[in-house]
């Protein structure tokens, strides 16, 4: 007759040698571990999930699929909707004040004829200019940091915005106009990129010798700047200084429509094109390609997209400090995923570029100050910080 088996499944069980094993039943207490450090009531072989969540697939049309993080898709919406608060409350802001609602309406085309003229043609443009060029500061810092593998690669210290600062000085001194200036701020930035390529080069951009030439060109177009001003005169030196620490002041439709184009058409390039390739090519060049990955190919194409987009920037904005290394940090922290973060970072930095501005025309009285300051007082905190978290991880 059989009887059943009425054991505790907690309790331990005898095997023919006489020695106890403990049983895998959730009862009792303590902190013990099974075999190989399993913690006890964690079942063997269950599935971890992967930093930064699942990927999930969407498939909108047949034979189209996207693949997705849940947690980067609510951080990006997140700092989207961040942005797009901070340019309503900056276009109501200002010695005509105007509410939420109505700057909402006026933008929708319901408002007054003085509250279009002052939204539309004063206000509107500079909102604008602070949310492109904050995301293209943003995604070219995202794409240095992932060819470089560093959390310091931006334009700033890579002498990108220095080379933008360069041309742009070369047409005050010779009395350009303001678009000569964006022109001038386009090549010089151009001209500095193809150069840092062109010596770092060697069987492809790779991180340490470019951040290294990046640095040494940084230091030798500091110089050729600092010349330049003591050749200006006294009202092309002031405006020449103005532009240099990082200004929206001023901008009207003319100085926002190439940052516009640019940005419409190299960010879905940079992210459809180069996102899925730098997030492969950052598990090292032997896994990219074996995944089938042109790893070279893809990094210089991403590397000219972003010298583009942050010269474009600098020419609409002034080359403003630090956006570009901290948008992609934060953007990396909010989602906790692998990669550049593309998207994220670019929505990062247009809210952190917005709300800096709004920052610096309301929060120091009548006297307004450039963007360019706040961002520099915030970033170079971040830069303190991030040193000093760096040193303590034993990386420098």
């Amino acid at each position: 007759m059989t009887t059943p088996d009425t054991r505790d499944a907690g309790a331990p069980e005898r095997t023919g040698t006489g020695k106890a094993v403990r049983g895998t039943g959730s009862g009792g207490g303590g902190s013990s571990a099974g075999p190989a450090g399993t913690p006890r009531g964690r079942r063997r072989g269950a599935a971890r999930t992967p930093l930064g969540g699942t990927l999930r697939t969407l498939r909108p049309l047949p034979g189209v699929s996207l693949r997705y993080r849940p947690r980067a898709v609510a951080a990006a919406a997140g700092c989207l909707l961040a942005a797009l608060a901070g340019g309503v409350l900056s276009v109501g802001t200002g010695d005509f004040p105007i509410g939420p609602v109505d700057v909402v309406r006026t933008l929708a085309g319901s408002g007054t004829p003085a509250q279009d003229f002052i939204v539309n043609e004063l206000r509107l443009p500079r909102v604008i200019a602070a949310l492109l060029a904050g995301a293209a500061l943003a995604l070219s810092g995202a794409v240095f940091q992932s060819v470089v593998r560093n959390p310091l690669g931006s334009p700033d210290l890579l002498g990108l915005t220095q080379g933008a600062s360069t041309g742009a000085l070369v047409v005050v001194i010779t009395g350009g106009s303001s678009a000569a200036l964006a022109g001038g701020a386009v090549a010089g930035g151009l001209l500095t990129g193809l150069l840092i390529l062109a010596l770092a080069w060697r069987q492809g951009p790779h991180g340490l010798r470019l951040v290294l030439i990046g640095i040494g060109v940084l230091a030798m177009l500091t110089g050729v700047n600092g010349y330049l001003l003591t050749r200006a005169k006294l009202m092309e030196a002031s405006r020449a200084v103005l532009w240099l620490t990082g200004s929206l002041d001023g901008r009207g439709w003319p100085e926002v429509t190439p940052l516009l184009i640019a940005v419409t058409v190299l960010l879905p390039v940079t992210v459809t094109g180069c996102g899925r390739a730098l997030r492969v090519a950052e598990m090292g060049d032997d896994a990219a390609h074996a995944l089938g990955i042109r790893v070279e190919r893809v990094r210089l194409a991403a590397l000219g997209a972003a010298v583009a987009l942050a010269s474009f920037a600098a020419a609409c904005a002034g080359p403003v400090a630090f956006v570009a290394l901290t948008a992609p940090q934060l953007a990396k922290r909010l989602t906790k995923a692998p990669g550049p973060n593309l998207v994220p970072a670019a929505c990062m930095g247009a809210a952190l570029l917005v709300l800096a501005d709004w920052t610096a025309q309301n929060a120091f009285g009548e006297r307004q100050l450039p963007v360019g300051v706040v961002t520099g007082l915030l970033g170079g905190g971040y830069l303190v910080w991030l040193l000093a978290r760096q040193r303590r991880a034993g990386r420098l």
